[in-house]
């Protein structure tokens, strides 16, 4: 769509502090009136309630939807204690751009509650969506989920966690739908690694807290443990010299997804960090994304 291609434009001129041209100024005006008509937000819809919090969701589609869409589900990142879904909205944009709807959830960070209640909100927030279909034109049968580092972490869980690890107990519904396909963004595929020994993090440290049986729960919320079969197609990127969610971690998934011979797709970005990809890089990933998930998903 011409007018979120603009946008791009737009905010690469504002991040260069490149002066507009009256030229492009005026580009910029008509893609404001057209784009206001074209698409519509639904923000902060409560999907749920737990510790007194009300957690929202923020919906993004076009006007002129007149059919059942894909459906992105993104979870934002920041160590499971920080970070917020509004800080994300740039991420839906690719989507958005081919036609889908967009929905960018909340979850509770480590200050309100420690794990794994990150992990079951974003559960229960995949029930939203399945749950409401009908009302928003969601495709319930074409949900990708997605999500940067401890997002990209939440996106598998939420992917590949099964009913009976209980993680989806508290959430309304029948029951959790399977999602189309999992786009990981470095994320952290063992919680327990993080903890302690040489890839210890804070912030994982921080999200399991003092409790005592924090090992256990680390387990319980790790997406390697719960590799098996007949799971979804999962694509991840991850740069190999990532100094925040070691490399690795995307590694050991992808070997153990071979083994049981789910699709997948390792993307791996030469001495990349921890997101901030150049632009060549990001247009590499794209495109191999979207390569990815159109040949994977009905």
């Amino acid at each position: 769509m011409k007018m979120l291609s603009a946008l791009w434009a737009c905010m690469i001129l504002f991040c260069v502090g490149t002066t507009p041209t009256v030229a492009q100024q005026n580009g910029t005006a008509n893609w404001a009136a057209t784009v206001q008509n074209e698409f519509r937000v639904t923000p902060n819809i409560t999907y749920r309630q737990a510790n007194g919090v009300e957690l929202k969701i923020d919906v993004y589609q076009s006007r002129n939807q007149n059919r059942p869409t894909p459906t992105f589900v993104y979870y934002h990142g920041g160590g499971w204690v920080g970070g917020s879904k509004e800080a994300n909205v740039l991420r839906l944009i690719p989507y958005l751009q081919k036609g889908w709807s967009a929905v960018n959830v909340q979850y509770r960070l480590g200050n309100v509650s420690l794990a794994p209640a990150a992990v079951e909100d974003s559960l229960c927030a995949l029930r939203w969506v399945s749950r409401n279909a009908e009302q928003y034109g969601f495709d319930p049968d074409r949900i990708v989920v997605s999500g940067n580092s401890a997002g990209g972490h939440l996106a598998l869980t939420t992917g590949i966690t099964p009913t009976e690890a209980e993680l989806d107990h508290q959430c309304l519904g029948a029951e959790t739908p399977k999602v189309a396909a999992v786009v990981n963004w470095y994320g952290i595929t063992d919680v327990g690694d993080l903890l302690d020994g040489p890839n210890q993090k804070s912030y994982a440290v921080q999200w399991l807290g003092a409790q005592p049986n924090r090992a256990e729960i680390a387990k319980r919320v790790s997406p390697l443990s719960y590799i098996r079969e007949n799971l979804p197609p999962i694509i991840s990127i991850h740069g190999d010299a990532d100094p925040v969610v070691p490399y690795d971690h995307a590694v050991k998934l992808h070997q153990k997804l071979d083994q049981v011979e789910v699709i997948n797709k390792l993307i791996t970005v030469p001495n990349g960090l921890h997101g901030g990809f150049p632009a060549t890089e990001m247009k590499r990933i794209y495109e191999a994304i979207f390569s990815f998930l159109n040949t994977n998903i009905e």
